[in-house]
């Protein structure tokens, strides 16, 4: 049974789980029935970061457009154009034994692609969640859903992943963002463009 957290609390992941080295991050969402009559696309990215909270270079940046970190620590698994799926609308894969030494964090982030000229925000999409699975076992370890709290918001932070003390451990964040993937970006020192 998953533990089911709530925004801003933090759980071990290794803890509980000792020899957990392959996970998948999955994402999902619901559009409401606010919509504005053109299609959403959400995405989901990963930024890897070091110490200082930002991506050291622009390959620390896995989505759409850059599937794979070059460690291989990291793989996005593809773009859902419409997330009417049920379940995971997309899935990053994270091997913790190949995350590189000098990244700290990995945060999970949802966009909606082309917001500000489709007119949409967060405030229109409802069931979302964010949950980690054991890839050994298919065992549900975590999940976070993270409410109906956001309103203009173009982009959210959904949680991280991160090492204290030889142990990964995740929080669940659950922060809004205006200016989608542009001003998320630079939240993690990248230029977007």
């Amino acid at each position: 049974m998953a533990i089911s957290l709530s925004k801003g609390q933090k759980i071990s992941l290794t803890k509980g789980n000792p020899g957990l080295s392959s996970i998948t991050v999955g994402l999902g969402w619901d559009v409401n029935m606010y919509d504005t009559g053109t299609a959403f696309d959400l995405d989901s990215e990963a930024f890897l970061l070091g110490g200082n909270g930002m991506c050291t270079q622009d390959t620390d940046f896995v989505f759409y457009g850059n599937l794979e970190h070059p460690s291989g620590s990291v793989k996005h698994m593809g773009d859902n154009l419409t997330g009417e799926v049920e379940g995971d609308d997309e899935q990053i894969l994270v091997e913790l034994s190949q995350v590189p030494a000098n990244i700290e964090r990995i945060a999970f982030t949802v966009t909606i692609h082309d917001a500000e000229v489709r007119r949409q925000n967060f405030g229109q999409v409802n069931n979302s969640f964010i949950r980690i699975v054991d890839n050994a076992t298919g065992t549900e370890l975590v999940r976070y859903d993270l409410g109906e709290d956001f309103s203009i918001e173009t982009a959210v932070v959904v949680g991280e992943l991160y090492k204290h003390n030889g142990e990964w451990k995740f929080n669940a964040i659950g922060s809004g963002f205006t200016g989608g993937l542009a001003s998320i970006c630079k939240n993690y020192g990248l230029d977007a463009e």
